[in-house]
Formats: structure tokens, sequence, C-alpha cells
């Protein structure tokens, strides 16, 4: 019988568990709330204000919350099985990015100008979209510059909506070789390279709309605390995910010590090199350890935290493992002993997980420079979001962004150093 389970799921596990995480999120919102608080709840998400930082659970409640979320990873399940795309660790990283921030500033109707936009993009280079979806459903980060423009702009309400629209959908037009320079910068060092190309197109949007003498106000909703069902519940979720993966693994763990030896550098698809089983362990451990860390610093679980959290767990199919991921951690909690800010900061709370944009520079430089990272992200990404008014959802993606720029040339530049030095006194 166990056999068959794992013939019968064989190069489909990614798929199954997707769908199976959807449902879960749609169920656990039918179960939080009626039908009717559910709807009233979507309206809220739909008709308001997306800007960094809106906290879906404080808004709405968690059960809209969550339905949201449910809503919008089904849609994109929906846009990639449609494409006849195999559901590999990229796969997983789009999934969840967009799960986890359906918790805190994406919603069914938001995103959709940008997809739009990227399909348009597609037709004019006479391309499939499928070559184009993992941009898409990425580059959905601007999705809170289309409800902020409904609402900021000084025309009727039609002519708003017109004018967010056609901007979404430009966007979207846009960010496609927008991001492929914005990768040529950071070498693959950034996981969250949308972060740092949608974070650009933003600040320039931003500079434009103050050229007009509009002004994006700051926006901070967020949830205090840490519910205990809701604590379960992830542990339970992330614990279920490593046991699916060793059952399906054989309980080996050989190939997940394999997996740890890569650095981690884009592209490192985890599915494609190690096999879904060994990938669906590794996500579990790093959603245990994120989660965890969170309750070891008396953190909240609100909407932001546990969209960072999932954000994590995806990544951890692409690039993340706790080898690559710690000493970027450690960075960023070291970085409070010296500064003003504490360790449940908001912005720091939500920096210390979405640190994981930044593991491949521990694995590829070691975890000195690991560290390194950590701190100057912790630095950056409470100053990042002010450039533009938080209409970039991906904030910690635009600030991993700069500090790769910054340090890997910096570090590149030691090591060659360093080896030149050493062999010219290995000469002499």
């Amino acid at each position: 019988m166990t056999k068959k389970i794992r013939n019968a799921l064989e190069g489909r596990e990614m798929f199954t568990f997707s769908i199976a995480t959807a449902l879960l999120l749609l169920i656990t919102a039918l179960l939080l709330a009626p039908p009717d608080e559910l709807l009233r709840g979507m309206l809220t998400i739909v008709l308001t204000r997306d800007a960094l930082v809106t906290d879906y659970f404080e808004l709405a409640g968690f059960g809209s919350a969550f339905f949201n979320a449910g809503l919008v990873l089904s849609l994109a399940i929906l846009l990639i099985h449609r494409q006849k795309i195999p559901f590999t660790g990229l796969t997983m990283a789009v999934l969840f990015i967009n799960a986890g921030f359906a918790l805190f500033g994406k919603n069914p109707v938001n995103v959709l100008p940008m997809l739009f936009g990227t399909w348009l993009y597609a037709r004019f280079h006479g391309a499939s979209m499928s070559r184009y979806i993992y941009t898409a459903l990425f580059g959905s980060c601007l999705a809170p510059m289309v409800t902020e423009l409904v609402y900021l702009l000084p025309f009727s309400f039609v002519i708003n909506l017109a004018i967010a629209v056609t901007v979404g959908i430009f966007a979207g037009f846009v960010l496609p070789p927008l991001s492929v320079h914005t990768a040529a910068m950071h070498m693959g060092y950034n996981l969250f390279n949308m972060g740092f190309a949608g974070g650009l197109f933003a600040f320039v949007m931003m500079c434009v709309l103050q050229s007009f003498g509009l002004q994006s106000n700051d926006v901070f909703i967020w949830s205090y605390g840490r519910p205990l069902w809701l604590l379960t519940g992830l542990y339970l979720y992330f614990a279920a995910t490593l046991l699916f993966g060793l059952y399906l693994n054989r309980i080996c763990l050989r190939s997940l010590l394999k997996l740890m030896r890569h650095p981690g550098r884009a592209v490192a698809d985890f599915v494609l090199m190690d096999g879904a089983p060994t990938t669906l362990v590794n996500m579990g451990i790093i959603g245990l350890l994120c989660t965890t860390y969170i309750l070891v610093i008396g953190g909240d679980l609100s909407g932001p935290v546990v969209g960072a959290v999932l954000t994590a767990f995806g990544f951890a199919a692409f690039g993340v493992h706790a080898r690559n991921y710690l000493p970027v951690l450690a960075g960023v909690v070291l970085s409070t002993c010296f500064n003003h800010m504490q360790p449940t900061t908001p912005g720091i709370q939500m920096g210390a997980v979405f640190a994981v944009g930044l593991s491949p520079i521990a694995g590829q430089f070691g975890i000195f420079a690991g560290i390194i990272a950590g701190m100057l992200h912790a630095a950056v990404v409470v100053c990042s979001s002010s450039l533009y008014g938080g209409l970039n959802l991906y904030n910690n993606g635009f600030s991993t962004g700069l500090v790769a720029i910054v340090l890997v040339p910096a570090l590149e530049s030691f090591i060659k150093g360093y080896r030149t030095k050493k062999g010219q006194k290995t000469r002499h």
C-alpha cells in the first residue's frame, strides 16, 4: 500500500502538496468565520489601501485573511498548471510568496493588472506566457500601487480606477526586462530579485507622484500577540511537511546533507537537483526554524510575520537551507545589540525571517560574510520602505538587493586579493 502511494505521487508531489495547502487555507477560513463574515472581510481587503504594512489579520480578521490567502494561492496554482509547467522549487517559491503576502497586501483583484501587463509583454514579443508566468506572479509585489492610486489621485473614482489599472498594467509590462537587469547586478546572491526590481519601479513612480504634489501616506496596521491555536497550527503544518518528505524519502537523510552543501546562489532549484521528498524535508525544517525564532524572541504572529515565514518556507525549495540561513539570521539578531532596535521591533521581526534572501552569501562566502550581510540588511530594511511609500510589498527584497550589490563585490575583491597574496608568499 505504501509503495503504491509513493508510486502514485511520484512526479506530482509538489503539485499535490500545493493543492492540499490551498484547501487547508480555505477550510481553516471557514472554520474561523461564517461565510457572510468572510464576504464582508474580503470586501474590506479589496477596498482598503494595501501599502506596507497592512495586516489583514487585524484589518479583516483571521478567517478572511486565510480565505484571501487561499484564493490567491489557488489562482497562482491554476495559472501555472494551465501553462503545463512542472512544479519545481521555483514553483514552490512563487506559490508561497504569494500565499504569504496575501496576508498583508495582495488580493485576487489588485494582482490582476500586473498579471495582464506581463501577458501583454509576452504577446508583444511573440512568446508563450509560460516563459513569463513566474515573473508575472512575482511581479504582483506592486499590487498596493493599484489600490493606492485609486485613493490618492484627485479625480473621480472612475478616472482614478482607470489610471490605477493602466499603471499596474504598465508595471507588469516593464518588470520582465527590468528584472533581468537587476539579476545581473547582484549576480544571483539576492533570492528576492523581483523585490529589487519592483522597488526601483516603485521609487520612480513615487518620484513622479511627488512631482505632482501627491504623497502616499504611511500605513501601519499590525496584529500583536501569538494566538496559541495559530502557533500550534503552524507547527503542525511544518511538521507534517517534514514528515511527508521523510515518508516519500523512505526516512533517508543523506540527501538532505547533500542539499545543504549547495551555496544556494540562484538558480538553485532543490526539487530538480535533490528531488521533491528531500526538498519537502528542508521546507519543513525552515518553517519550524522561523516559527521557533519568532516564539523565542517573543515576537508577534501577525499577518506580515506569518507571511514572511511562509515565504521562507517556499524559498527552502529554491536556495535556502539551515546552513546558509542561520549565519544571516544571526547577523540580524546581533545588529540589535549595537543599535536602537529590538528583535521584537515589527520591521526587524520581518527582516530576520526575510533575511533568507541573502542566504547565498553565507553559502558562498562563509559564516562571517553571512553575519555581515544580516547586519547590513537589518540597517537598510528599516529605511528603504520610505523611498517608495510602501508601494513595493517586497521591501525586504529591495533591501537584500542593495546589500548584495554593495557587499558581494567587496567580498570577491577581498578573497581575490587574499589569494593573490597567499600565492605570492608560496612562490617566495
